[in-house]
């Protein structure tokens, strides 16, 4: 949006995810499209740096990992932190928030997986090869790695939900490079010991992942009480896997809002169709939006499933 283009002409990301002023000002923006909600501002690999992981953001290419992990001896050295102390300017942007707010907050965390392989591979990849090559080759440092990561993920949502934020939401964007045999033996066990208790909390909690149509009955078993079904997903068929007896979030390609305003419509149509009115379903994109999505067609959007699915 051009309001937060304009806060990033001089501030990092960092900065503004670490002054809660800031991330509340940023999480605020987006609310004059009309969305039934809030996300909060930040970022999924803040809990890394006090883990004893640090990293920046590099200009065109996106988070740099200072010192990948390699050896079982980085991994034993990294912290398992209380998110209260070492993250505890998202719990006051939360609590800012929710002074403010009409709607839901939801707040959000990266998964296990995803943010193994962030510090792994030192940043994005295409191929996952060292995270892969660790899983495979050395599972005991693998799984001492998932479990400390895990822990963290688990006290950071919890911390988030006692802070005020209405519902949670896992991000394990990576996972879907992993076939389900994988996924069972090498991840699903930490999501599983995420998820399961913070559905204790009560909130909804969201677990999503990107190219995971092989995955969703196993993400679904891992735990979460509506499951993200990514823009190349039929929104159908993933709902029978899943079961109609947890909702669906998506499932609108992302791309379709950077045509005119009519096809982004005609798109979003197409998603409440496959819907088809069923309860539990909660429109979304696919996966993030854009950065030079034009506003107004993302308003036209917004708009039209408003009127289309009011009851």
């Amino acid at each position: 949006m051009p309001e937060y283009r304009k806060l990033r002409e001089k501030r990092t990301l960092l900065e503004l995810c670490k002054t809660p002023e800031m991330a509340t000002e940023v999480t605020l923006q987006p609310l004059r499209l009309g969305v039934d909600a809030a996300i909060l501002f930040a970022d999924i690999l803040l809990p890394l740096d006090p883990m004893g992981a640090s990293f920046e953001f590099a200009k065109g290419e996106g988070p740099v990992i200072h010192e990948p992990i390699a050896t079982r001896a980085q991994i034993d050295k990294l912290r398992v932190i209380d998110p209260d102390e070492s993250l505890g300017y998202v719990m006051s942007a939360i609590k800012l928030l929710k002074r403010e707010l009409e709607v839901p907050l939801i707040g959000f965390a990266g998964g296990p997986f995803t943010l193994a392989s962030y510090l792994i591979e030192g940043g994005k990849s295409a191929n996952f090869a060292k995270t892969k090559r660790l899983m495979f080759g050395a599972p005991d440092a693998w799984h001492a790695l998932m479990e400390k990561l895990s822990e963290v993920v688990r006290r950071y949502l919890r911390a988030q939900v006692v802070a005020g934020v209405d519902a949670v939401q896992l991000f394990d964007s990576w996972v879907g490079d992993l076939a389900p045999a994988e996924y069972v033996e090498y991840v699903q066990p930490h999501v599983r010991h995420v998820l399961r208790d913070v559905e204790t909390t009560g909130v909804p909690v969201i677990h999503f992942g990107t190219g995971t149509a092989m995955l969703l009955r196993e993400m679904r078993d891992a735990g979460g009480t509506v499951i993200g079904v990514d823009w190349s997903t039929p929104l159908d068929w993933a709902w029978e896997r899943v079961g109609y007896d947890r909702a669906v979030q998506g499932n609108m390609d992302s791309c379709a809002l950077l045509a005119t305003p009519e096809v982004a419509v005609r798109h979003a149509q197409r998603v409440l169709d496959t819907a088809g009115g069923r309860p539990g379903h909660i429109f979304n994109l696919g996966h993030g939006i854009v950065p030079e999505t034009p506003v107004d067609h993302v308003r036209a959007v917004v708009d039209h499933v408003h009127m289309a699915s009011a009851r």
